[in-house]
């Protein structure tokens, strides 16, 4: 019984946690509806709440007990091993004198870049700063929520910091982080060009690979900071990332 109320405790600590964690995403005004995962999060744990607490655990047959922790152990094996796979890539430095940055786009406002897009932005200005004979492809179209395309915003910001507007390229068409490679490559030579793919550090593990997988051959991520307080909706929201393009045969 008192193993069944500790079990009950965490899964409301759990839950209050999602709950609360899904108003400071929605807060934020991201553009995305990723904050629905921690809601249902919330409902998950509160639904095993109550299944605990009347018992319907202990009422299940064994086999299905057996198959239930089974498909949860490898889902958590899952899980641990991508998030490997994202931290194995959140330090990453990039190599000096690239031919070129391709900078991934991310949500920009009325008022400018969104604090994620200035993260990439300001990393990327710097690199180009160090290194003057490297472009720049700026990349991402216009989403529904956006005054104008990513591409635009980007360029208009890194103009506005003191970079040549002859060392920008702007790719304006693309919806997610697939296209932005895709779109951008046009632009290259790609087997002989050396690339950075500039991003937060979340991000740069699928974006090389994403680049590599459609025939960049010689790339290199640069991780650009983010904000310590959503790291762990990025972390997650990036998991789902890799496993969309995985099926998608994105990245294989």
């Amino acid at each position: 019984m008192r193993g069944n109320m500790k079990k009950e405790i965490f899964a409301i600590l759990c839950s209050l946690f999602c709950f609360g964690y899904c108003i400071l995403i929605y807060s934020i005004k991201s553009g995305t509806r990723f904050y629905l995962i921690w809601g249902a999060g919330g409902c998950f744990f509160l639904g095993l709440t109550a299944f605990w607490h009347f018992g319907m655990w202990a009422k299940l047959p064994h086999v299905l007990q057996r198959a239930v922790i089974l498909v949860a152990a490898l889902g958590v094996l899952v899980f641990v091993i991508v998030e490997g796979c994202i931290i194995s890539s959140c330090r990453a430095k990039g190599e000096p004198n690239l031919d070129y940055l391709i900078v991934l786009g991310a949500q920009v406002k009325e008022k400018g870049p969104s604090a994620v897009l200035k993260f990439r932005l300001d990393t990327a200005y710097d690199y180009l700063v160090e290194n003057e004979n490297t472009r720049c492809i700026v990349s991402g179209g216009q989403g529904a929520n956006e005054p104008h395309s990513e591409a635009q915003g980007m360029y208009d910001y890194l103009v506005g910091k003191g970079i040549d507007k002859e060392r920008i390229i702007m790719e304006d068409k693309s919806t997610d982080t697939s296209e932005n490679i895709a779109f951008s490559s046009v632009f290259l030579d790609v087997e002989n060009d050396h690339v950075g793919i500039v991003t937060n550090n979340f991000h740069v593990f699928r974006g090389v690979h994403l680049a590599k997988h459609q025939g960049i051959q010689n790339v290199c991520g640069i991780a650009a900071p983010s904000n310590v307080y959503f790291q762990l909706n990025n972390m997650v929201r990036e998991f789902f990332g890799i496993i969309k393009d995985l099926v998608c045969g994105n990245l294989i």
